[in-house]
C-alpha cells in the first residue's frame, strides 16, 4: 500500500462530525457573538492596578479588552491527522532517459530589449522579491551570453573589438534596483541588465511602487528607510519619494476618496444614518499637532467622513482638537444625510456637546460604543465598592461587566436590552424568577461560594443606581 492509499484510508475513517469541526471560518471567528471580555491574569481588583485613563475621566482599576473568537471551541489538534512514515512513501518516477538536446549555435548578438512599463497592467500586481547580490553574481558567472565576441565597433575607424568571453561582471545599486553590467577586457560594455523595468523618464518601477505604497499604506518614509538600511537594501531617494508623492500620489488619492465618498453618501440618501466616530492624534500626549477624526456608517461599515484639524486652528490648544473635529464632522454630515445617532468613546467634551445645545434640539442621539460602555460601567462599580458598607460589589464587578457585554451582543433592540440588563438586579439577590421575567442561565448548583447581595442593602441600592441611572443618560449604558 503506497502513501496515497494510506492517507485516503485514514481520511475515510474520520467521521463527518469531526471533519466539520475542523473547518474554521475567519468570519465566524471575528463575529461579535463569539467575542468575550478578556480580563487578563488578575483574579481581583487592587489599588496597585489603578491606571490613569483620559484626563477627563475618573481613575479606574480593571484591565479589560475584547478577545474575538473567545466563545468558540478550541480548533481541532493537528496531531490527530494521520502520520505517514518515510518508509511508506513511494516515488513513482519512470526510469526514462531524458531526450538529448542539441544546443543551438550562439548567434551574434541576441540580447532582449529593456523592459518598459507602457500601461498600468505592466506594473500593477506584478510579483517582486528580495534578491541578494551574491546570488545574482553566482547566476551571472554561470550565464553564457549569446555573443561570441564583444559587439563594440569604433564609430571612426569602424574597427570591431576582438575580445571574447568570458566577460567581467559588475553589480551596482541604483535606488531599489540592481544593475548588472558585462564588460570586455578593454572596458567596452557588452550588455547591461536591470532588475526592474523602467517607466517614463527612466524612473525605476520599484522606486515608484515603493514610494506610492508607503503613502497608501499609511507608513512613514523615515521608518521604512531605516528598515531598508538595517537590511542593507537599496532605498528610493528621499527627494524622489516626495516628488512621486506630490506629483502622482496626493491628488490621485483625494480624487479617489471624493468619488467613493460621493457614492456612499448617495446610497445613504434616503435612510436613517448611524455613525461610529473617533479621533486619532498624530503623536501621544498634549504635544499632538494634528487630529484625524473618522466617521464610519454603522450598517455598511463604510468610511463617510475624514476630518483633519491642525492645532494652529484651535489656538494651539491640542486638548480641544477632537471636540473641534467632532463638530465639523457632525455639521457636515447633517447637511448631507439624515443623521439620527452618533456613537463615540467616553469623551467628556463630546458628551457635553450632545447633552445640550443644537444637537439635543435636533434629536440627535448620542451613545457609547460597547467597549467604552463596559469600561465606564466597571469604573463606576469599582468606585462604589470603595464606599464603606458596599465592598461586596467588588466580587460582582467582572460578572456584571460580562453580563453587560452579553446583553449588548444578544439584544436585537433597545427594549430587549433593557429586559436582559435590568434582570441583573434580581440575579444578584439570588432571585432568578420574577413577575416579568427570569434569568436565562442554567440552574445554579446549591452550596456555591457566590456572595449574594441583600435586597435593599447599601450595596444593592448602589448597584441599582448605577444600572438604572445609566439608562437615563444619552450614553445608553
Amino acid at each position: 500500500m503506497d502513501a496515497s492509499e494510506v492517507l485516503e484510508e485514514s481520511l475515510q475513517n474520520m467521521s463527518i462530525q469531526d471533519a466539520e469541526t475542523q473547518v474554521m471560518n475567519e468570519q465566524e471567528i471575528n463575529d461579535l457573538m463569539n467575542s468575550v471580555i478578556d480580563w487578563g491574569d488578575s483574579e481581583g481588583v487592587s489599588n496597585e492596578e489603578i491606571e490613569a485613563d483620559d484626563s477627563e475621566e475618573e481613575d479606574y482599576v480593571p484591565r479589560i479588552c475584547i478577545r474575538l473568537g473567545g466563545a468558540l471551541q478550541a480548533p481541532p489538534c493537528i496531531d490527530n491527522l494521520p502520520v505517514i512514515d518515510a518508509s511508506e512513501t513511494v516515488h513513482d518516477i519512470p526510469d526514462v532517459e531524458p531526450p538529448s538536446v542539441t544546443l543551438p549555435t550562439l548567434q551574434q548578438p541576441g540580447f532582449p530589449d529593456t523592459l518598459e512599463v507602457m500601461t498600468e497592467d505592466d506594473l500593477i500586481g506584478k510579483r517582486a522579491s528580495i534578491t541578494y547580490e551574491d546570488c545574482l553574481r553566482q547566476l551571472a558567472t554561470l550565464l553564457v551570453l549569446p555573443v561570441q565576441k564583444c559587439p563594440y565597433t569604433c564609430d571612426v575607424s569602424k574597427m570591431e573589438c576582438q575580445c571574447r568571453p568570458p566577460f567581467e561582471v559588475s553589480i551596482t545599486r541604483r535606488g531599489t534596483a540592481s544593475i548588472m553590467e558585462w564588460t570586455c577586457l578593454v572596458g567596452h560594455t557588452v550588455w547591461r541588465w536591470s532588475s526592474q523595468p523602467t517607466l517614463r523618464y527612466g524612473m525605476l518601477a520599484g522606486d515608484f511602487m515603493l514610494a506610492s505604497n508607503i503613502l497608501l499604506s499609511g507608513s512613514n518614509y523615515a521608518k521604512v528607510s531605516l528598515l531598508f538600511q538595517f537590511m542593507n537594501m537599496g532605498m528610493v531617494d528621499r527627494s524622489s519619494f516626495f516628488t512621486i508623492q506630490d506629483t502622482y500620489g496626493v491628488d490621485t488619492v483625494k480624487e479617489f476618496w471624493e468619488e467613493r465618498r460621493a457614492e456612499a453618501l448617495n446610497r445613504l440618501k434616503d435612510r436613517d444614518v448611524v455613525i461610529v466616530a473617533d479621533g486619532r492624534m498624530d503623536s501621544p500626549g498634549h504635544c499632538a499637532q494634528y487630529c484625524t477624526y473618522t466617521a464610519m456608517e454603522n450598517e455598511s461599515r463604510e468610511i463617510i467622513s475624514v476630518i483633519i484639524v491642525d492645532k494652529r486652528e484651535t489656538g494651539r490648544n491640542s486638548v480641544i482638537m477632537e471636540r473641534e473635529a467632532f463638530v465639523r464632522t457632525v455639521d457636515t454630515l447633517l447637511n448631507e444625510v439624515k443623521l439620527v445617532e452618533v456613537c463615540t468613546d467616553a469623551h467628556v467634551q463630546i458628551s457635553a456637546l450632545m447633552n445640550k445645545g443644537k444637537y439635543k434640539d435636533l434629536g440627535l442621539q448620542h451613545s457609547l460604543d460597547m467597549w467604552h460602555g463596559a469600561k465606564n460601567l466597571a469604573k463606576r462599580i469599582h468606585a462604589a465598592s470603595q464606599v464603606k458598607g458596599q465592598s461586596s460589589l467588588s466580587s460582582w464587578l467582572k460578572d456584571i461587566v460580562n453580563h453587560f457585554w452579553w446583553c449588548c451582543k444578544t439584544a436585537d433592540s433597545y427594549q430587549e436590552f433593557l429586559e436582559l440588563w435590568l434582570g441583573l438586579l434580581h440575579h444578584v439577590t439570588n432571585e432568578h424568577r420574577w413577575v416579568l421575567g427570569s434569568c436565562q442561565h442554567a440552574d445554579l448548583e446549591s452550596g456555591g461560594t457566590q456572595q449574594w447581595l441583600e435586597r435593599g442593602s447599601m450595596a444593592h441600592e448602589a448597584l441599582k443606581s448605577i444600572v438604572s441611572g445609566g439608562l437615563m443618560r444619552s450614553t445608553n449604558i
